[in-house]
């Protein structure tokens, strides 16, 4: 999905709210990173002590609020997210969970905006490991803990646009399927090593089929 740069948006205000410093996140990379990852090498590159960064999920999550209802063009979900998540809500034979770099409360406040949600009972979230490599132990921990299946990391399917998904999976022996609708095309999440790449989602029997 993309938000109109909500996220992005709420980032910077929370660190100028809080450091009276503008647009501090203007060199740093976001795509695929874990919102701790990112606030880390924001503070670095202000010179701002780790301990004085408390304060920040807080003050980023209340602007993300705002932010999110931001009439703003570019705001959508991607081609063929929904029908695949519905297709794969109906399985009994499969588990949804998410494993996303975003702290939890700001994959919830993006993903209700969509009504997307629902669809996952449990997941990993930015919160829980500064390097997105380690959210995979975590997911599946936090899957069991929900009533979930016990699956080893060869067992999963991660799902992701860029390469840093793609790194995430294969560093738990996990099977990757890349999708080029973020800011990766297919030849640059092929060379990544992802398993399967998509151009988008739309064509659900091959998605399935791979998944």
């Amino acid at each position: 999905m993309l938000t109109g740069g909500a996220g992005g948006r709420a980032m910077a205000h929370a660190f100028e709210d809080l450091f009276d410093i503008p647009d501090a996140f203007r060199e740093i990379s976001m795509p695929g990173r874990t919102d701790s990852w990112i606030l880390s090498d924001a503070a670095a590159a202000h010179a701002i002590p780790p301990d004085e960064l408390a304060r920040f999920r807080d003050v980023y999550l209340t602007h993300l609020v705002r932010e999110i209802e931001r009439p703003v063009s570019g705001k959508r979900v991607m081609p063929g997210v929904r029908p695949l998540l519905d297709a794969l809500a109906g399985r009994s034979d499969m588990y949804l969970a998410l494993l996303t770099g975003n702290y939890e409360e700001a994959a919830r406040v993006k993903l209700e905006y969509f009504d997307l949600w629902r669809y996952f009972p449990c997941g990993a979230f930015g919160d829980a490991a500064p390097d997105r490599n380690g959210l995979m132990p975590k997911a599946l921990a936090r899957i069991r803990a929900c009533g979930g299946p016990t699956v080893a990391g060869s067992d999963v399917v991660v799902v992701g646009d860029t390469p840093l998904d793609v790194a995430c999976a294969a560093a738990s022996g996990a099977r990757s399927i890349a999708v080029a609708t973020g800011g990766y095309d297919v030849e640059t999440l092929r060379a990544a090593g992802a398993d399967v790449v998509f151009a988008d989602l739309s064509d659900l029997d091959a998605v399935l089929s791979a998944i």
